[in-house]
């Protein structure tokens, strides 16, 4: 599992690490939103009491924050999935070799894929660095 990283990012997790006192161990950007990778344990420490650590890393990048859980194995994916890109829902995802097939309604399959396959782009880039994935499909 490798995980990319640039100088922004890395800034973004020592940034993330001063204000939540929590070891960021990935950092990268899904839909204009930041989204910090951390151990499950710490999810809710690092977000705060009153959401006080997302509305300081919010105000300070200037950007949607959001803060996950490190998937344990591809076992994870879907949930792992849903809340990256959430509110958007789907029905399911499946895992076929290095392929994910997610299955959506036809509102929901527009706004996964994005303009110009942008979030398509991404949410592949993403699945790649933790599942192995290399092709995403929507239905």
């Amino acid at each position: 599992m490798i995980k990319v990283l640039d100088m922004q990012f890395i800034r973004y997790a020592n940034l993330f690490n001063k204000v939540t006192k929590i070891k960021c161990y990935h950092c990268f950007e899904y839909n204009n939103t930041i989204v910090f990778a951390v151990h499950k344990k710490f999810v809710q420490e690092a977000i705060g009491r009153d959401n006080i650590n997302l509305e300081k890393l919010n105000k300070i990048i200037g950007k949607r924050i959001k803060i996950i859980a490190i998937p344990r194995g591809n076992e994870d994916i879907e949930s792992f999935a849903s809340i990256l890109t959430r509110p958007i829902k789907f029905k399911a995802i499946e895992l076929k070799g290095n392929e994910a097939i997610i299955s959506a309604g036809a509102q929901n399959k527009a706004s996964l894929i994005g303009k110009n396959k942008v979030r398509l782009n991404e949410m592949e880039n993403i699945l790649d660095q933790y599942f192995g994935v290399k092709k995403v499909l929507i239905k």
